[in-house]
């Protein structure tokens, strides 16, 4: 009967690792990192390095992942590892360590090619399962700043604006479904008092925060100190370009340690001084830039200005919540490629009463209410 005990015990089915969102930040050669790991019930998972590389794991690699973020010894990974998979202890110790020294280079080395450097399979844009999205996008507002085009905010579409608890809860539930990145935007989110309590509510969690904004309040100095103390990790700077405020407050924004991208909305107005304005960007060292245009007929223009964005070391963004606009990087590179559309899957938008979006701008397609509505509603 012992005998057929310690059988047992041996052959035992080993239990999955807990589902769940895991975070780590840190320090690694005197710069800060976060990784993100969303663990799924078949035991695979989602690594995010830095809110920006996203790696599907299989199994294997998704615990070498909890592990490394655990902080759990070598050997000891290596252990439960062994015994997981019934390889010997020293196999699942070299695998482990070189799946560690994998994402140390994705950490010191951003702008590296998994694929083409680190041997990774390339999968297409959003076509891997997912349980949440990577990004929520909460418009706290629609209303705008004095002086502004109001046309381009859809105010009406909101009775109310959520209370400061009914954000928080919606922070708090994004979390918990694993949902590692918040972005608020509006309208102009500097128009809530509260923007700061909500930046330091994701920050408590551990979710990268994001703000997209003219800027123009930014400009205050202490009232800036007050949004990167409270946990603001990067910026996406709505540039207008014929307004020496919106410049002096990106001026001021760029000397401080934190992650900027700079948009900008090409016109028939603008069009004429676009490159002037690029090569002011890279003078003032922006090195994220995105860029949207009105419509179809400013495609040569653009196809130009994206000439020149290269030319000037201006890496360009896509996929990110930008003013209203059909026309986008992420729609002309994507076209003839089909792949599939991200929006609704890899990133979902709150609007100002909790109603959820697939994306900005896609009013018709209400998903459901974040507050009142069960999650496996919003995101079947």
């Amino acid at each position: 009967m012992k005998i057929f005990n310690r059988l047992a015990d041996r052959y035992s089915k080993i239990e999955s690792l807990p589902v769940g969102t895991y975070h780590l930040q840190a320090i690694q050669d005197n710069n800060p990192f976060r990784l993100h790991l969303r663990l799924q019930s078949n035991g695979a998972g989602v690594l995010i390095v830095n809110a920006s590389t996203v790696l599907q794991l299989n199994p294997t690699a998704a615990e070498y992942a909890f592990h490394f973020i655990k902080g759990s010894q070598p050997e000891e990974a290596a252990k439960q590892i062994a015994a997981r998979y019934r390889v010997s202890k020293g196999m699942a110790l070299e695998d482990y360590n070189d799946f560690v020294d994998h994402i140390q280079t994705l950490i010191s080395t951003p702008d590296l090619d998994p694929f083409s450097f680190l041997d990774f399979t390339r999968a297409a844009p959003h076509s891997a399962d997912l349980t949440a999205p990577l990004r929520l996008d909460c418009a706290l507002t629609y209303r705008l700043p004095a002086n502004t085009q109001a046309e381009y905010a859809p105010s009406k579409r909101v009775d109310r604006e959520l209370t400061t608890d009914e954000w928080k809860a919606i922070i708090d539930k994004a979390w918990q479904v694993g949902i590692p990145h918040i972005t608020f935007t509006g309208g102009e989110a500097t128009l809530r008092e509260d923007l700061p309590m909500l930046i330091a509510q994701a920050e408590k969690n551990g979710q990268v925060c994001g703000l997209l904004t003219d800027g123009l309040k930014l400009a205050d100095r202490k009232y800036l100190d007050i949004l990167l103390q409270t946990g603001l990790d990067h910026i996406l700077f709505i540039l207008q370009p014929d307004m020496d405020d919106s410049w002096k407050a990106l001026e001021l924004i760029m000397l401080e340690d934190i992650f900027v991208t700079v948009h900008l909305t090409i016109s028939h107005e603008n069009v004429i001084n676009s490159e002037v304005t690029m090569k002011r960007l890279a003078s003032l060292g922006v090195k994220s830039f995105s860029m949207t245009v009105v419509e179809d007929s400013l495609r040569e223009a653009y196809d130009t200005l994206r000439e020149k964005a290269a030319s000037l070391e201006l890496t360009l963004k896509f996929d990110l919540p930008v003013p209203y606009s059909d026309h986008n990087p992420v729609a002309y590179e994507t076209q003839a490629d089909d792949n599939p559309v991200g929006a609704g899957k890899a990133w979902l938008y709150v609007e100002p009463d909790g109603d959820v979006l697939p994306a900005q701008g896609m009013a018709n397609k209400v998903l459901g209410n974040f507050l009142k509505d069960e999650w496996e509603t919003i995101y079947s």
